[in-house]
């Protein structure tokens, strides 16, 4: 256990002004975490309300759900929320306030999976290309269809108008979900993104989609509400999304206006956000704990946007030395978040959270590869807390694998059946 810091020194307690001039209560945000708690029908439900209220009170500044979809027709898992009417404004705004009369904000991430959802889900998969994925994973995912021309605009308005209902919810912002392998990430990438058109063939033409989806969000809810994307640092994917890349990205979107970037990496082809799929790293950087930190120094020496990096930080002090570096200004947290639902309270006085985040594994290999269980495993979890109980932080991989399975198969099946 860490000793406690003074208030003084423990900046997580700090509070931030954002560009637009709203304030985050502190440092501190729970990342985007996947929480398949919708109905099999896409709509939000008390439980999330549940959840996002027991967040809220451990005084964390700045929560960010998880995988909002912004169709229907593009889920991302079975028991994804769905905005893209004002049909569920009631228990939308019910989950808003479950945070903000709490005094923190809460930002939806917004979302269309592309090709990346699993096979059966929906009636087709499109992508930026017809690319196939690895051949090891096709068991679980199957080759989407070229988005035309068309799709894309309406996907572009689509994204946009779930921004608009969640302002209109009561939301405190909204995140574009740019990272992990999705839509947006699939565009920004040469292997995913194989087009000749307008949408493709040079970074500038794959940059295309992401800056149209950030203007449009922007046209709908105008100019002081809250926008951020979550993007990758890279994909580590041979032929893939690279740090120049990225960096070029993020320069466009500051000139463009985005209030908040946060930086992480990797796809489920090639998982290095769960950590234990990152390339070899200098005992140096192990010890500052956080995974994208170095890449987050090169982003601050060219931007000034807010950044927020997510994945591997484990204490109140590497929290707090990542923060008197000046690389970012907000620490997200996740998986901790899902074992120890209170540990901002501990953190924000200079204290470290009792539980740690460990590998969760199956001893499947494919499975393993993909780091499913980083999402799998940690979604039990939530929705052990949404129904008022705890999370239980031994519980076996494999174990966990296997009721995820026969879960997503009914709920599949359930998803398919109530569209029909």
């Amino acid at each position: 256990m860490s000793k406690p810091h003074s208030s003084d020194s423990n900046l997580l307690a700090q509070p931030l002004r954002l560009p637009h001039g709203g304030v985050l209560r502190n440092r501190l945000a729970k990342a985007s975490m996947s929480e398949t708690l919708g109905t099999y029908d896409n709509h939000a439900t008390p439980q999330l309300v549940a959840l996002y209220r027991r967040w809220a009170a451990s005084g964390i500044g700045l929560l960010l759900t998880g995988n909002v979809m912004i169709d229907r027709r593009a889920l991302g898992e079975p028991g994804n929320v769905v905005i893209e009417d004002e049909a569920d404004l009631p228990i939308l705004r019910q989950w808003a306030r479950a945070a903000t009369d709490q005094g923190a904000a809460l930002w939806v991430q917004l979302n269309h999976p592309g090709k990346q959802s699993p096979k059966g889900l929906n009636a087709s998969n499109l992508a930026p290309s017809a690319v196939p994925f690895r051949e090891d994973i096709q068991t679980f995912f199957e080759t989407p269809r070229e988005a035309t021309t068309a799709e894309i605009q309406d996907i572009i308005h689509c994204f946009g108008r779930s921004a608009a209902i969640c302002k209109q919810a009561g939301f405190s912002g909204v995140q574009i979900h740019g990272a992990h392998g999705y839509l947006v990430s699939q565009f920004l990438s040469p292997h995913h993104n194989q087009r000749s058109d307008e949408w493709g063939g040079s970074p500038e033409n794959r940059r295309r989609f992401v800056m149209a989806v950030y203007a449009e969000i922007r046209r709908q809810v105008g100019a002081e509400f809250p926008i951020g994307i979550k993007l990758n640092s890279a994909d580590f994917q041979r032929g893939g999304f690279t740090e120049e890349e990225s960096m070029a990205t993020i320069k466009a979107l500051a000139d463009a206006g985005i209030e908040l970037i946060e930086i992480s990496g990797g796809t489920y082809e090639a998982p290095a956000m769960s950590g234990a799929f990152q390339p070899a790293q200098k005992a140096t950087t192990v010890a500052r704990e956080a995974y994208f930190l170095e890449f987050a120094e090169k982003v601050r020496a060219a931007v000034q946007v807010p950044l927020m990096v997510t994945g591997g930080f484990r204490t109140a002090a590497g929290m707090n030395a990542a923060l008197r570096s000046g690389a970012l200004d907000i620490v997200g947290l996740a998986r901790l978040l899902a074992i120890d639902p209170d540990a901002p309270a501990a953190l924000l006085q200079g204290r470290d959270s009792p539980q740690h985040v460990r590998p969760i594994t199956t001893g499947i290999k494919p499975v393993d590869r993909m780091g499913l269980m980083e999402v799998l495993w940690y979604t039990r979890q939530l929705k052990r807390i949404a129904e008022g109980g705890n999370p239980r932080a031994n519980e076996s991989g494999l174990a966990a694998f296997l009721k995820s399975l026969v879960s997503t198969q009914w709920g599949t099946y359930q998803t398919r059946r109530l569209r029909a």
